[in-house]
């Protein structure tokens, strides 16, 4: 059966992405696979050793998947699904371009959507879009952050 991927952030853009994919996969009687990657902060951004005391991240592992399953029920609760068009939510740890390129080997098409940063801000941010456009081993569709 095919299967459409689609990145998930909780951004309004990704649920543009994930409503267009969702027609998409109506069409294709596919299934519609939504990945939202987590990933642990490398640094944790309070005051910690200036106010003379240690500070640790209390975040595990648990919460992070937490999260990232939260932002798939809430981008699922805002799109329209067709009838007979399977939803698997896939919260997985790992970089977003990575996951979603590694996710295009089986997949038929991946969705993504972008934030609008434009050309130059793509190539200074790294954007994830740009990474997928050029790496990914399915055909990809941008969703541009102003579409309706």
């Amino acid at each position: 059966m095919a299967e459409i991927v689609v990145g998930i952030d909780g951004s309004e853009s990704s649920i543009r992405a994930a409503r267009w994919a969702a027609g998409e996969a109506g069409l294709r009687s596919a299934t519609l696979r939504l990945i939202c990657a987590y990933d642990a902060p490398a640094t944790w951004l309070g005051m910690g050793e200036a106010l003379g005391a240690t500070m640790t991240m209390s975040i595990s592992e648990d919460d992070l998947h937490s999260y990232g399953s939260a932002t798939l029920d809430d981008a699922v609760a805002k799109i329209e699904v067709p009838d007979g068009v399977e939803v698997i939510r896939q919260p997985q740890m790992g970089k977003p371009a990575n996951l979603l390129i590694a996710a295009s080997k089986t997949a038929d098409l991946l969705v993504i959507g972008s934030r609008g940063h434009g050309d130059l801000g793509g190539v200074l941010l790294g954007s994830t879009s740009m990474h997928c456009v050029h790496h990914a081993q399915c055909p990809v569709v941008v969703i541009p952050h102003n579409a309706a």
